[in-house]
């Protein structure tokens, strides 16, 4: 059997094109792919060139990590059922092309243990729940924090910013400051505020925590620490990061990288959500469709309206 899957061919150049699925074993399961997300972090770098040296990088590459589907086939020792609502947090099934991510794609093969079961009533807003878990990691490292320090300032208002707010909220901390600097992101605040960095005189946080992705921001972002305080980097960042000494020294300030998201952490944001604690409402704002997937991948890194890009598999299954 063959899936239609995207490829970038190379930075920039895409293809929709027919590649071979492998057989379904055991503990394999077959997915008739929905939906996935275009991710304006990784997906960004790989698309422009820009993704520093990583394991498993090269051109042909399947993308996405961010997909939903139902389970058409299943092994003989797969304990969910067929036509089950799962979460891919990525596959790694095509020969001749790079598997990174690789669950952009009608139909893909993976083992059951990698996909997360997921409600039909959530829909599309499936797709979101990496992005929830990564901002979920961040804050918990995974539960290997004995104290939790939630933030106080988030820099970027983009859908990260908006999850990792939203969290905050949710868990009953006092609500955090955003910083946005594009006006039309500065809307659709849940609970808390949204500034410009120019309208914020404060310089005493706790926890700042940096979903830009602007490896420039560090020394600022460093003055408005409280002694003590945290910077969180929570971006992916394709430049590399400095900071001047003295600053950092006078506030004895710490800096974090957060790491990718663990099974945990999907686990416990798939419970807020099915639970109603965490809303994934307002934040899929763009849809497209694999046959026009430049245009919806320009739309996602181009377009400052475009919190999350959504292509619709269902009229290439």
């Amino acid at each position: 059997m063959h899936a239609n899957a995207i490829v970038f061919k190379n930075p920039q150049q895409l293809a929709l094109e027919a590649l071979t699925l492998p057989k379904t074993g055991n503990e394999d399961i077959q997915i008739e792919v929905e939906f996935s997300g275009i991710s304006t972090g990784t997906e960004r770098l790989l698309w422009d060139g820009s993704m520093p040296p990583f394991p498993g990088m090269g051109y042909p590459l399947v993308p996405g990590y961010e997909t939903v589907g139902r389970i058409v086939e299943k092994g003989a020792d797969v304990p969910l059922d067929i036509g089950q609502r799962v979460f891919v947090p990525g596959a790694n099934c095509f020969e001749g092309v790079r598997s990174l991510f690789g669950a952009s794609a009608s139909h893909l093969v993976t083992n059951h243990s990698r996909v997360m079961p997921v409600s039909d009533a959530l829909g599309p807003k499936a797709v979101l729940l990496a992005l929830a878990a990564t901002a979920y990691h961040a804050v918990s490292m995974g539960g290997k924090r004995e104290q939790i320090i939630p933030p106080d300032l988030i820099v970027g208002h983009g859908i990260m910013g908006r999850l990792l707010a939203r969290m905050t909220v949710a868990a009953g901390y006092a609500a955090p400051t955003v910083w946005e600097t594009q006006a039309a992101r500065r809307s659709g605040a849940l609970g808390y505020q949204v500034l410009h960095p120019d309208e914020d005189e404060r310089r005493n946080y706790q926890a700042i925590y940096d979903v830009s992705g602007d490896a420039k921001l560090l020394d600022q972002l460093i003055l408005r620490l409280a002694p003590g305080g945290e910077v969180v980097l929570a971006g992916f960042y394709k430049d590399k990061l400095a900071f001047d000494y003295a600053p950092a020294f006078m506030r004895e300030a710490q800096i974090r990288t957060a790491a990718e998201w663990k099974r945990p952490d999907l686990q416990a944001v798939t419970e807020l959500v099915n639970t109603d604690r965490l809303s994934l409402d307002g934040l899929i704002t763009h849809h497209g469709s694999p046959s026009q997937a430049k245009a919806a991948y320009e739309t996602a890194f181009d377009d400052a309206l475009c919190l999350k890009m959504v292509l619709d598999w269902s009229a290439n299954a």
